[in-house]
């Protein structure tokens, strides 16, 4: 799930990324476009409720690829948000900012 909350005084918007309870065990983290693909820069933290979620605050009017990868590897999709193609036969989940 994405949520977009726009930053007060200024063009540019906050992204909350946000997977579900028990969609995935173990560190999870965002990667995309405004972040080099870079693991290490949006991990997600766990909540209370059990979902993991994190705040990346991006310019407004803009479309971002993105996906997550978790501790394992694994690349995983967001099911809220559109997806296309991605130039290695695979998709990218994609944020309109």
């Amino acid at each position: 799930m994405i949520k977009q909350t726009p930053v007060k005084g200024s063009k540019k918007v906050k992204v909350n990324f946000v997977l579900p309870k028990d969609s995935v065990d173990g560190k999870v983290s965002v990667v995309g476009d405004f972040n080099d693909w870079d693991p290490f820069v949006h991990p997600l933290k766990p909540r209370s409720n059990g979902t993991k979620s994190i705040s990346v605050t991006l310019p407004v009017s803009q479309r971002f690829a993105f996906k997550y990868l978790d501790e394992n590897g694994q690349w995983l999709d967001d099911d809220a948000a559109l997806r296309e193609p991605n130039e290695y036969g695979g998709v990218n989940s994609v944020v309109h900012t």
